[in-house]
Formats: C-alpha cells, sequence, structure tokens
C-alpha cells in the first residue's frame, strides 16, 4: 500500500471556504472518478500559527494507481485551479510512503 501526503496552508478567513471546497468539489470529484486501487483520502487541518494547515493522506494499493490519479509525473501536486486563490503556499510535490504496517483498534493487521 502506498500513502501519498500533502500539505497547503490558507489564512484563517479563507480556511472555511477552502474546507468546503475540499469536501464539496475536490475529494467527491477524486471519489467519483473511481480510480483502480484508490483506497481513500483523509482531510486534516490544524491552526499553525497565523496560518491553517491542512493535510491530505491518500491511500493507493500502488504507485500504479497514483499514476492514475496524478499523472506519469506522480510526485507533482493536484492542486486545482478552483482551489489555488483560497491558499497562501502549498507543496509543489506530494510525498509517498510505502506503508509497512497498519493496525487497527483491535490491533489485527490491516496492510
Amino acid at each position: 500500500m502506498i500513502s501519498r501526503i500533502w500539505r497547503g496552508w490558507t489564512t484563517p478567513e479563507n480556511a472555511d471556504a477552502y474546507e468546503a471546497l475540499l469536501k464539496a468539489e475536490i475529494l467527491t470529484g477524486i471519489v467519483e472518478r473511481g480510480i483502480s486501487g484508490f483506497q481513500g483520502i483523509d482531510l486534516l487541518r490544524r491552526k499553525a500559527g497565523d496560518t491553517v494547515e491542512f493535510v491530505t493522506i491518500m491511500w493507493f494499493d500502488s504507485i500504479l494507481a497514483v499514476r492514475t490519479f496524478a499523472g506519469e509525473d506522480y510526485e507533482k501536486a493536484v492542486v486545482p485551479s478552483t482551489a489555488r486563490p483560497l491558499l497562501l503556499r502549498f507543496d509543489e510535490r506530494s510525498a509517498h510512503y510505502e506503508v509497512r504496517e497498519r493496525r487497527g483498534p483491535d490491533n489485527g493487521r490491516a496492510a
């Protein structure tokens, strides 16, 4: 399993609008693409000084599935044009990690 991690920052004034855009359009659009090997996406948010940081963690079966989502240059961030005006800055490249182990509350292994 592959975990794709990306971060973006907004002003506190734009944070709610950015989160609403993510939930209503961007994340929904990703899920609706029906990408084979896409396992889901998590959205995290926190106040970070005078900004608000967002983190997305996407879960894929393989790098091939990541490439299906992001293209051949799969590390390049996928940031729709509608989101860019709400962001102060963002990671230009996403980080990818091979998930070596993942456990649930029952301590059973999930990956």
